[in-house]
């Protein structure tokens, strides 16, 4: 049975006491291993069920990036990563240079979420990415259950409704009267939730690919995905460039789509070694690397180009690379437990299956099979601590500022609009043709310093945002037309 917590909180409210903490210098590594950015970095104890505080322990994973200058402002960023399931060292090290404006005059703090990075993670062993249309119900169901089996930790424990509390015990122990907070895609729901829950808290948000509190994850995924690669489709065909190249787009990803759906075989230098690789590339494989593809207008100017040289120039090697460096990214990055914890509690159990039009999801690209395989991942994960609240509107005042790409597969810009409502000094800004994520969109870092320097929507100057763009199509392997 899911746990309800009280609505007060958790045992780490403001007035629990603060458990020791001790910072020491340390590198948080790039994903690329070129680089390392210093930081000083440290370990938070704090009680793996909260309701029993002197039970089993667990130690929170934390790192601060000190501002250059030394007159510092009081009141540091916290970075909450999406996934669920990533950690925010690992986010942070990823886009470390769009933070640079903000740390100028902020500390940044970085709290890996309970169960990700080095925070007692729960990390599970799977075939493929748990939401990839790939994997089978059953293969999802095993290795559930296995992962279950040899994780030692009561993964009920794991969830935002915990994570919250967390947030405010570090905050406590840095001595920070007030905190910013910026999220991203289930960071945003984490973020809303710290809100509610620690209001005098917080002085400035920012939802980076919001999700309304309201918002349960699950069905809509293939549809809002099917509406994106509609759109960078229907892009592509209104591009004379890209038009000309590609004339029949559509109708080459269907064909693509029904020829896979008996996989080919092929080998072809794995991207990451450069050793030989086979695959047998099918349907469903084509399935996972387009969702993924469309996330970033980056990446999504290749679809085009690897939708063709697939279909008609029968060359599948460029468009399963790409599929294994998602792949083996995902795999590297996530702790699928921490994953399941959450989405097994906050959103599958709640879902009123009967309200699903399942005619609709059947006509994606994606089909049925990703809510499926959640579902039967789900049927064998215990359900966690759950606040009675999570899912309710939240009203507030604080400044916050909302950011939706306009081709957003996951978040789409209709969930931003939904949160504006809550907030009486909101503000809503859409990137037209940008993914999930703006964060590294040109001008958005130096805004987004702008935003927590004024510490209000009001008078904040977002002309730069209007003028952006999709990243151009690429023609040929060799980039896009001049």
């Amino acid at each position: 049975m899911t746990m309800v917590f009280s609505l007060l909180g958790s045992a780490f409210g403001a007035e629990a006491a603060v458990p020791p903490l001790t910072l020491d210098e340390c590198r948080l590594e790039s994903p690329s291993g070129i680089g390392a950015i210093a930081a000083r970095c440290g370990d938070l104890t704090v009680p793996e069920n909260p309701a029993v505080p002197d039970g089993r322990q667990i130690t929170l994973h934390l790192a601060v990036v000190s501002a250059l200058n030394r007159r510092a402002q009081p009141d540091p960023l916290f970075v909450l990563a999406g996934g669920p399931g990533q950690a925010a060292t690992d986010f942070y090290a990823g886009y470390a240079a769009a933070f640079s404006a903000i740390g100028r005059d902020r500390d940044i703090v970085l709290v890996d979420q309970r169960g990700t990075g080095k925070s007692a993670p729960l990390n599970c062993e799977y075939p493929k990415d748990p939401e990839s249309p790939t994997v089978e119900p059953d293969q999802l169901k095993a290795a559930t259950l296995e992962c279950l089996h040899h994780l030692d930790h009561d993964t009920r424990y794991y969830t935002t409704t915990v994570a919250v509390g967390d947030l405010e015990a570090v905050r406590g122990a840095l001595g920070a009267e007030q905190i910013n907070l910026y999220g991203v895609s289930y960071g945003t729901r984490v973020a809303q939730h710290y809100l509610r829950r620690y209001p005098q808290r917080v002085r400035t948000v920012v939802l980076d690919g919001a999700v309304p509190p309201q918002v349960l994850l699950g069905p809509d995924m293939a549809i809002d995905a099917q509406r994106t690669l509609d759109a960078i489709l229907a892009r592509c065909e209104h591009d004379s460039a890209c038009q000309h190249r590609f004339p029949d787009i559509t109708a080459e990803f269907k064909a693509l789509q029904k020829r896979l759906e008996t996989p080919a075989r092929l080998t072809f230098p794995d991207p990451a070694t450069g050793k030989p690789r086979t695959l047998e590339f099918g349907a469903e494989h084509l399935g996972g690397v387009v969702r993924l593809l469309s996330y970033s207008d980056g990446t999504a100017a290749l679809l085009p180009l690897l939708l063709h040289s697939a279909q008609s120039e029968n060359n599948l090697a460029p468009l399963a690379a790409q599929y294994l460096l998602i792949e083996q990214t995902i795999e590297s990055q996530f702790a699928y437990g921490m994953h399941n914890a959450v989405v097994c509690t906050e959103d599958l159990p709640l879902i009123n299956r009967l309200q699903i039009d399942q005619r609709a999801l059947a006509a994606t690209y994606l089909g049925t099979a990703s809510f499926d395989g959640l579902s039967a991942l789900c049927s064998v994960w215990p359900a966690g601590v759950l606040d009675a609240d999570l899912h309710h509107p939240l009203k507030s005042d604080k400044p916050v500022l909302i950011l939706s790409g306009g081709n957003d597969p996951i978040t789409p810009v209709r969930y931003g609009e939904q949160v504006l409502a809550q907030f009486a000094n909101g503000r809503h800004l859409v990137i037209g043709g940008y993914g999930h994520g703006q964060l590294a969109s040109p001008c958005v870092p130096g805004l987004l310093a702008r935003f927590i320097n004024l510490g209000a929507t009001a008078g904040l100057d977002t002309r730069c945002v209007a003028g952006l763009e999709a990243a151009p199509f690429l023609l040929d392997f060799t980039g896009p037309a001049p």
